[in-house]
């Protein structure tokens, strides 16, 4: 065989392999070849979670012999409630199609009362033609002949399908020919399918669904600048106030060890330095305060990770277009940064471990497992309640037999190992805790103190920064969730995070340093709860734009709402909280390294 017949067989070979996979696979077509359409669900309008299986409508179905009734689904698209059908329409890639009957039918009494109840609670549909949503309205109530109203139903469907090359770029569905509701009625479904050629590319095909206007509008940008201020001008303040005041303080505590043995008064004087022998005694429940702690420290990796990943979406394909990657990505990096809470709390709790040798295997133990399973147990309650909602109203968001016993082998054989793995770590690359001064066997009385340092008044106090900073943004984020618009502006997310950290560390040593000045040394456990007190905040604001934002009405829907909303505010809450006591943690041992004790 001479290299020129080689070359050309492996061409041949080539060319017939690539139209041999070409299709909705890798979004490339051949003129002539079948395209899908797929339908998704469908619900009212006003309540986004409230969502059907989209035959739940006497629609036309597939018709018997069709080569694929149900698309495989991802885990991530699941749990997201898509279950994608096949439409039974016939399409072919690039060959326009006039309108043709899919189905007719007569409209009996439960036909009519279903078609009706939509059309009253405008109900809309979602389909996908190559991964590209399309949406629209079952129908609407007009105003008949006879002036009165009367619900019609939408019954011809003209889909518009741009194309470039071997690639779908653009869909768009018209709904047509409304016909009224009525018992007895025949009604004809129909579609036609034109096709149009276009110079817009494959990698751009999804921007008409990022609504720029809104997610990169003048009001976020001057959001993230004066989000950006009040982080200079906070560190700037805390540094000026708590420098020049623990200076004094030094100087005064300096001055008194000078003048004791004069027996000067100022050796009575109180402040923090006065229970250098408590401040680093152990939290109260030291299992259960680590076992936050830990969480808190998988939260910050995962939403880092998280947030990564969607920034780095283009360079690996648009990630917008697929179903579920997003919620797979999450469950992949929550697995996987099990091995940082188990690190985090193991390290954590070793550092403050004083009981006998004898009592370490069982105590540790505990602070693993309430590491693994706290979180946890809390999601699958909440999730269970709204599962065992969504399967009374037969809705989409059901979560199948068959996806638990997935989620639950992820956590068996991958989170909890990593976990175990990572409290081994911890306890055994961390010595005793570096605390530069001693704790006293008896512990110290703590005085009463004003107002402004009570826990009670201090701890909703220094959460009203760090939602400041974060407030236009939850605007953002809520509305991408709770009213069908893509979020798509990660690296916003990204500056508003890490404004969030900041804000949250500065105004949290704040915060400690008013709670030790008042010789409170309980300072872990107000540490964390100021700093997680900005959830409490956000979740008043969930309250807020639920009413006022929204339209949404039943109980599935508030249930959903509430229960996920309330699930998002605690795992805000054990974050942030985690960085306030990260931060305060530090700054309580660099002042007391600073002075001299006995």
């Amino acid at each position: 065989m001479t290299v020129t017949k080689m070359i050309f067989f492996l061409l041949c070979w080539f060319q017939s392999w690539k139209l041999a996979f070409s299709g909705e696979d890798n979004h490339q077509y051949n003129v002539g070849e079948p395209v899908h359409l797929w339908v998704n669900k469908i619900g009212p309008y006003h309540n986004p979670q409230e969502t059907y299986p989209y035959y739940k409508l006497p629609f036309c179905h597939p018709q018997l012999g069709v080569d694929i009734v149900k698309k495989r689904a991802g885990l991530g698209e699941i749990l997201e409630g898509n279950n994608l059908h096949n439409s039974g329409y016939t399409l072919s890639f690039a060959e326009d199609k006039e309108k043709t009957v899919a189905c007719s039918m007569t409209v009996d009494a439960k036909a009519a009362k279903g078609f009706s109840a939509a059309v009253q609670e405008n109900y809309w549909y979602s389909m996908y033609i190559d991964d590209l949503p399309i949406w629209g309205m079952v129908g609407q109530e007009t105003q008949s002949e006879k002036g009165t109203l009367e619900d019609v139903i939408f019954t011809h469907r003209k889909f518009t399908v741009a194309f470039n090359g071997p690639h779908i770029v653009e869909v768009n569905l018209t709904s047509e020919n409304p016909e009224p509701i009525q018992v007895g009625h025949k009604i004809d479904f129909s579609y036609s399918v034109h096709w149009t050629p276009s110079s817009k590319t494959f990698d751009t095909r999804f921007d008409r669904y990022l609504d720029n206007d809104f997610f990169e509008h003048q009001i976020h940008w001057f959001s993230i600048f004066n989000s950006f201020m009040m982080v200079i001008f906070l560190c700037g303040l805390v540094f000026l106030i708590l420098m020049r005041t623990l200076k004094n303080d030094f100087a005064k505590y300096s001055h008194s060890e000078e003048s004791m043995d004069l027996g000067d008064s100022m050796g009575e004087d109180s402040g923090w330095k006065q229970v250098h022998g408590d401040v680093f005694r152990a939290p109260h429940h030291l299992e259960l305060f680590a076992a936050f702690f830990g969480t808190g420290w998988q939260l910050v990796v995962l939403i880092f990770g998280l947030i990564l990943f969607a920034v780095a979406g283009p360079l690996h394909g648009d990630v917008y277009e697929e179903r579920g990657e997003m919620m797979t990505a999450a469950i992949v990096c929550y697995a996987l940064s099990s091995v940082v809470a188990g690190y985090a709390s193991g390290s954590y709790y070793k550092q403050y471990f004083t009981t006998p040798k004898a009592e370490l295997a069982s105590r540790w133990q505990q602070t693993m497992l309430l590491t693994v399973v706290l979180l946890p147990s809390v999601v699958v309650a909440a999730i269970s309640c709204l599962n065992f909602i969504a399967l009374y109203y037969d809705t989409t968001n059901t979560i199948p037999f068959s996806v638990i016993l997935k989620m639950f082998a992820i956590w068996v054989f991958v989170s909890f190992p990593l976990a175990v793995s990572g409290t081994m770590f911890g306890r055994h690359w961390v010595g005793k805790g570096d605390f530069p001064c001693r704790v006293n066997s008896i512990p110290r009385p703590i005085p009463g103190s004003s107002w402004y340092t009570n826990p009670v008044v201090i701890i909703p106090l220094t959460g009203v920064l760090p939602f400041g900073s974060i407030f236009i943004e939850m605007y953002f984020v809520f509305t991408s969730f709770w009213n069908y618009k893509f979020y798509y502006v990660y690296g916003f997310m990204l500056l508003v995070y890490v404004i969030l950290i900041i804000v949250t560390i500065c105004t949290t040593i704040v915060t400690t340093y008013f709670i030790l000045n008042a010789e409170n040394y309980h300072w872990q456990w107000i540490s964390f709860l100021s700093g997680g007190s900005t959830a409490g905040y956000v979740f008043l604001y969930a309250v807020y734009y639920f009413f006022f934002k929204t339209q949404m009405s039943g109980f599935l829907q508030v249930a959903f709402y509430f229960g996920y909303m309330a699930l998002f505010c605690l795992g805000l809450f054990v974050l942030t909280g985690t960085i306030g006591l990260f931060g305060s943690t530090k700054f309580v041992k660099s002042i007391y390294r600073n002075v001299k004790v006995d």
